[in-house]
C-alpha cells in the first residue's frame, strides 16, 4: 500500500500537480456562478476531478512527445530547461511507464465522464470528446505554434460551459462571455512558460508562438497583449452584467508590471533570480528549489500563476457580490 501511494505521488508530481490551481480556480469561478443559479454541487465536483485528470494527462502527453524530440540530439537536451522531462532524463521512469500513466489518468477521467453522461445529459459526450482531442493533440498544437488556441478552447468555453452544463443541464451566453474574460489571463501562464523555453524550443526546432516571432523582446511584449485582452474582456463583462466589482481585477496590474520586468531580466540572463518579496508568494517547495539552477525558471512560472490566481479570486468576489 505504501509503495502504491509513493507511485501515485510520483506520477502526480511528474504530471505537474502543482499546476492544478489553474484548472481548479477557473472551475471555482463557474462553480460559484452555477451555484448561485441552483446548480448541482456534486456533479460540479465530479466535473472538476475529471478535468484535473485530463489536465495532468495532457502534461504527461506533452512530456512524451517533447522527450522523443529531445533525445534525438544531445544538444537538444542541454539547451532545454533542466526541469523539462527530468524524470525521464534521470531514469526515474521509462517511456513505457509514462504511457501507462497517461492511459491511467485518461481512463479514470473517462469513467467520470460516463457517470456525468447518464446524470447530466448527452452533451457531456461531445464536451468530453472535445476535451480528449485537445489533450491528445495539444503537443501538436503547441509545436505548430497554436498551443494558445488549444488552451483558449480548453480553459475557456469548454471548461466554463462544460461545468455549467453538467450542473444546470443547459448552456448560457453569459457564461461564454465570462469564459472569454478569464481565459485570456489563463493563457499567460502557458505563454510565459513557452517564453522562458524560447532557447530550448528554438534549438530543438519546436515551433511555438514565441519562436515564430523570432525575437525574445517581441515575444515578451505579446504577453502584455494577452493581459490587455483579458482586462478589456472583464471590463466589458462588468458593463454587460452591470456589476463593476469585477473591476477589482485591475488591482493586479502592478504585479503584472513587476512580472514583465522580471521576464526581461530572464531574457537577458537565465540565471537571474530577483529578491523575493511577500507579493511573490506562494512559491511551491521554494526551500528546496531556491538554490537550484531551475530556481529562476520556477520563480517566474509560480509568479505568473499566482497573478492568475489573484485575478480569478477577484472575479469570484464579483460573482458573490452580484445580486
Amino acid at each position: 500500500m505504501i509503495n502504491l501511494f509513493k507511485k501515485i505521488s510520483f506520477w502526480l508530481n511528474c504530471a505537474r500537480v502543482y499546476s492544478l490551481p489553474i484548472t481548479v480556480l477557473n472551475w471555482v469561478v463557474i462553480f460559484i456562478y452555477a451555484i448561485k443559479e441552483e446548480g448541482n454541487i456534486i456533479l460540479g465536483i465530479l466535473a472538476l476531478i475529471g478535468m484535473s485528470l485530463v489536465h495532468m494527462a495532457t502534461n504527461l502527453i506533452d512530456d512524451y512527445f517533447d522527450y522523443k524530440i529531445l533525445i534525438k540530439d544531445e544538444k537538444f537536451l542541454n539547451s532545454a530547461q533542466n526541469c523539462k522531462c527530468l524524470y525521464l532524463k534521470n531514469n526515474q521512469a521509462t517511456v513505457k511507464e509514462l504511457k501507462y500513466a497517461i492511459i491511467t489518468f485518461l481512463a479514470v477521467a473517462g469513467i467520470i465522464g460516463i457517470v456525468l453522461f447518464f446524470l447530466s445529459g448527452y452533451y457531456v459526450a461531445l464536451l468530453a470528446f472535445i476535451g480528449l482531442l485537445v489533450a491528445v493533440f495539444y503537443q501538436k498544437f503547441s509545436i505548430s505554434g497554436i498551443g494558445e488556441l488549444a488552451v483558449f478552447i480548453a480553459y475557456g468555453p469548454l471548461l466554463y460551459e462544460g461545468t455549467y452544463y453538467v450542473m444546470k443541464r443547459e448552456f448560457s451566453f453569459d457564461v461564454l462571455i465570462l469564459s472569454v474574460a478569464c481565459v485570456f489571463i489563463t493563457i499567460t501562464v502557458l505563454y510565459a512558460h513557452m517564453l522562458m523555453d524560447f532557447d530550448g524550443d528554438k534549438s530543438s526546432h519546436k515551433t511555438t508562438l514565441c519562436t515564430k516571432l523570432k525575437n525574445k523582446t517581441l515575444a515578451l511584449n505579446l504577453l502584455l497583449v494577452f493581459y490587455g485582452l483579458g482586462f478589456l474582456s472583464i471590463a466589458i463583462f462588468a458593463i454587460i452584467t452591470n456589476n463593476y466589482f469585477y473591476l477589482l481585477t485591475f488591482s493586479t496590474l502592478p504585479l503584472i508590471i513587476d512580472l514583465y520586468r522580471s521576464l526581461q531580466d530572464f531574457n537577458n540572463d537565465k540565471s537571474n533570480l530577483p529578491k523575493i518579496k511577500f507579493w511573490h508568494y506562494p512559491l511551491d517547495n521554494w526551500d528546496k528549489i531556491k538554490n537550484s539552477t531551475d530556481a529562476p525558471f520556477y520563480f517566474r512560472f509560480f509568479y505568473v500563476r499566482n497573478i492568475l490566481i489573484w485575478f480569478l479570486l477577484l472575479v469570484c468576489v464579483g460573482i458573490i457580490i452580484q445580486k
